[in-house]
């Protein structure tokens, strides 16, 4: 596997690629994308990190594993590619991201026009076999994204992280409270977000102006 990624974070992120067990799981992913269907493609795995350079990123969320239907996955969490039905938990964001800001339903469920205002769009595994969901997990993925979070909580200061669900919550206990602002709430799947955990966090609003505060540019969502 060839990391094809911007620059910006290939020089933060250039010893974590020369470690063994990135080596191990390049192998492992370059094996997998040669014997059977897997997504997204292979030039769009590090797609997240393209669409947001290192120096303009302010929000980070956190996703847990790439859409693994067919035309669904493009590299960013909970997006996907123009002219696919939204998922069930990218409907509940968009509700919520209505009633909180007042802005319309869109029609396109791809989140490109987030990462390009510097919205890291992270999942946990940026690989996954077609129809076999989970099933890129613990083969190294989550030791590099976990290195990618400390690295952004450790470079940059005042970042938004939006964790949602018990996962991401998981996944964000090293950044540092003292210097980014850490927003939680339940995930957005409908299971969580039925039983009152989603609805109603206003988190993009609560983004914006924190955002504000610190003298940057909100965020259009």
């Amino acid at each position: 596997m060839k990391v094809e990624i911007a620059e910006s974070w290939r020089n933060i992120l250039q010893q974590e690629f020369e470690k063994s067990y990135f080596k191990e799981l390049a192998n492992f992913v370059k094996e997998e994308y040669a014997s059977t269907t897997c997504f997204p493609k292979g030039d769009q795995i590090f797609e997240a990190f393209n669409l947001c350079d290192f120096d303009d990123l302010k929000v980070v969320i956190i996703g847990q594993d790439p859409y693994h239907g067919v035309g669904q996955a493009h590299g960013l969490c909970f997006s996907v590619n123009e002219g696919i039905t939204h998922p069930p938990s990218l409907i509940n964001i968009f509700k919520e991201i209505n009633t909180d800001l007042n802005i319309s339903y869109p029609k396109s469920g791809n989140l490109e026009r987030w990462a390009k205002q510097g919205v890291l769009l992270l999942n946990a595994t940026l690989t996954v076999k077609a129809h076999n969901a989970g099933s890129h997990q613990r083969k190294g993925w989550e030791q590099f994204t976990d290195a990618v979070i400390s690295k952004v909580s450790e470079e940059k200061e005042s970042v938004v992280f939006l964790l949602w669900g018990g996962y991401a919550k998981k996944k964000g206990m090293k950044i540092d409270n003292t210097k980014h602002c850490i927003l939680t709430s339940g995930h957005p799947s409908p299971l969580s977000a039925n039983r009152g955990f989603w609805f109603g966090n206003n988190h993009f609003s609560k983004t914006n102006n924190y955002l504000k505060e610190q003298g940057l540019s909100v965020v259009e969502w």
